[in-house]
């Protein structure tokens, strides 16, 4: 063989080689801020917020409501974000989302940032206590405006202390963010738009309150009962009894679902009473169970149930 053929094989082998190793590389280390929406571990979250690395951890929020909660006890690097300060009266309806000027300005300052992983969680392992809506609502907001790296903390506070992880009562203030030019508004639905996709008559409505508020015994509405046609699924039908702020294995959760007559190919519409409850079923549904058409009326029964010529209904509706 020609000391010119030998060369060339060794050229070759050598550009085949290198060009390997890099596409290996590039599987094996993929970026922290790839397009993902899901649950996290506390032990993965424990291990990204401790990254040498400062600019390669995650921007972990606190959102509970309780600003209280947070100065007792919180996650390392959290920043605190109130749920409800994203949501104010409008038009007299309380607890709307605020306008998109006011939103984006909120999520500036907290630091949220187009390239970056965020962790969310909040606290609250009992019901009635329903802080994990309020990690979910925020996630919601989050992707609306074009977040795309967004990680729920399976377990919440609750279980990061079971584990006896470190928690610190010092602050931490983001430095100010920078939000995606392209929003997705369209992961929701207005009033205007859910009576007209109503009308068709092949979407799922899905109720996610608790079922007493469903059928109109309690004292919180202003009207009683659920948008007609709605069926109910209570969100905590999706988490252990024992921790509310942790999901179900996904078989158990994915049972309770296909019981409800829930099938992955259906136009869905959640709503609940404010959207929180809402935001956690559309995220489970979206996120994690791979559903393809969900969606979330923002306004929910409170703004459904202020315009008093819409129908209501009490009686029970099942899919099955």
């Amino acid at each position: 063989m020609s000391d010119f053929l030998l060369r060339l094989i060794r050229k070759t082998s050598y550009a085949v080689v290198v060009m390997c190793c890099f596409c290996w590389s590039s599987l094996r280390e993929p970026t922290l801020a790839q397009a993902q929406i899901e649950l996290i571990s506390c032990a993965e979250a424990k291990r990204l917020i401790e990254q040498a690395d400062l600019q390669s951890r995650p921007i972990v929020i606190d959102t509970r409501g309780g600003y209280k909660d947070y100065f007792r006890s919180h996650l390392p690097t959290a920043h605190h974000l109130n749920f409800d300060t994203l949501r104010g009266t409008e038009a007299g309806v309380p607890v709307q989302y605020l306008p998109e000027d006011l939103t984006k300005a909120l999520l500036e300052r907290a630091g949220i940032k187009k390239d970056r992983t965020h962790i969310l969680y909040a606290t609250g392992d009992k019901l009635p206590n329903d802080e994990i809506l309020s990690t979910t609502m925020v996630a919601y907001v989050l992707e609306k405006y074009g977040i795309q790296d967004i990680r729920v903390l399976d377990g919440g506070l609750a279980e990061w202390q079971r584990l006896n992880f470190p928690t610190t009562q010092e602050y931490f203030g983001n430095p100010i963010g920078e939000l995606p030019e392209k929003l997705q508004f369209d992961i929701g639905i207005d009033l205007a738009e859910l009576l007209e996709r109503k009308s068709n008559g092949n979407l799922v409505l899905v109720d996610a309150r608790p079922y007493n508020e469903y059928i109109g015994e309690d004292d919180v509405w202003l009207r009683k009962g659920h948008i007609p046609g709605a069926i109910s699924f209570h969100w905590a039908r999706l988490m252990e009894k024992n921790n509310t702020h942790k999901f179900l294995d996904r078989d158990a959760a994915l049972a309770e679902l296909t019981s409800a007559g829930l099938g992955v190919d259906q136009e869905i519409i959640v709503y609940c009473g404010t959207s929180r409850e809402g935001s956690l079923l559309r995220f489970y549904l979206t996120h994690i169970a791979g559903y393809r058409h969900v969606r979330l009326y923002e306004g929910s029964w409170k703004e459904y149930a202020a315009e008093k010529s819409l129908p209501v209904e009490t009686q029970e509706n099942r899919l099955r």
